[in-house]
């Protein structure tokens, strides 16, 4: 007892020694233990974005200023009406291939999946040749080819009977060799992008639906191919975005897509930067628009997307619950 007594005292003095200051600074309570966090510095970082902000700005102000780009020539074709039909015709050529892509290529992708040889044969045979040439070797070919079939016979194979004869010039026009080589070469794509979403789906819900009784055309269009979607989209919507920028190889054809347009008029006025120019500007609108449709899309097939007023649904059930008496 003593020595506490001592120790006590001895604290006393101490503290009184100290002063009024530290006396207030000990009786404010216990010390601040925020934390202020100090951001790690990069300066490679910053000297490379300053860096690549001054080679961007640079280069907008040469684009600018330049007179040979000719903005104003740019601002007058950019909405005339043989620029515009041009793109009104890309857009219909793009759509109506992908359409006739997509449904041929959902067709081989059921072929393949088959256990027949014949069907999975066929079908890969098909995948293989016309995603293994170029589609401008195919877009020739459908444009020439009345050099190897004058005549198209409609009938019985093998020498039968012929029902009816029409001329192939007269059928494949260069709008028709467009239609025909765009899509058959998308539908190649297409089936192995609906094969892997079929793939995507397992095997065990498959064989629970035929434990059920349901054939297999009922299995794939009501079990596989809306589960499948979600692998589907995404892929589905990069090759619409492709097509619309291939739809420029019919150009070759003398087809007045948009950049065809563009050539017959810089061909009369000589204008070819400001056409290209202008040709340009429209593909990227046109892709930019398409592009948020697919994120659109990608997210109403999402497996995270909730239903429309599942979440309003769960906040009144909570709220509810909040306000029962305890």
């Amino acid at each position: 007892m003593p020595n506490r007594t001592s120790q006590l005292q001895g604290h006393t003095e101490e503290s009184a020694a100290r002063g009024p200051a530290a006396a207030g600074t000990a009786s404010e309570g216990p010390p601040d233990l925020h934390i202020r966090l100090v951001p790690k510095r990069h300066p490679g970082r910053l000297v490379g974005a300053g860096l690549v902000g001054l080679a961007l700005a640079a280069g907008a102000w040469s684009v600018v200023t330049n007179p040979r780009f000719q903005w104003d020539v740019v601002g007058q074709w950019l909405t005339a009406r043989t620029v515009m039909e041009g793109l009104w015709l890309t857009l219909w050529l793009t759509a109506l291939s992908m359409a006739a892509g997509i449904a041929i290529g959902i067709v081989l992708a059921v072929m393949s999946s088959s256990r027949n040889r014949l069907l999975s044969g066929s079908a890969a045979a098909y995948v293989w040749f016309f995603r293994g040439t170029p589609l401008l070797v195919q877009l020739l070919f459908w444009f020439n080819m009345s050099a190897v079939y004058p005549r198209i016979v409609v009938g019985l194979p093998f020498g039968g009977p012929e029902l009816t004869s029409f001329s192939a010039n007269h059928v494949i026009t260069p709008m028709t060799a467009a239609f025909l080589g765009l899509a058959l070469h998308e539908s190649a794509y297409m089936a192995e992008i609906v094969r892997a979403g079929i793939l995507s789906v397992p095997e065990g819900q498959i064989r629970a639906a035929s434990a059920l009784g349901m054939t297999r055309l009922q299995t794939m269009r009501k079990i596989v191919l809306p589960q499948a979607m979600r692998v589907i989209v995404p892929p589905t919507g990069n090759q619409t975005i492709s097509m619309l920028k291939t739809t420029s190889l019919v150009s070759v054809l003398a087809i007045p897509d948009l950049l065809y347009s563009a050539q017959i008029v810089y061909s009369r006025n000589f204008q070819t930067i400001p056409l290209l120019i202008v040709a340009t500007i429209l593909y990227l609108v046109t892709v930019s628009v398409l592009t948020l449709l697919q994120s659109w899309i990608e997210r109403k097939f999402s497996p995270d997307a909730e239903p429309r007023g599942q979440r309003s649904r769960t906040w009144s059930r909570t709220t509810a619950a909040d306000r029962r008496p305890s």
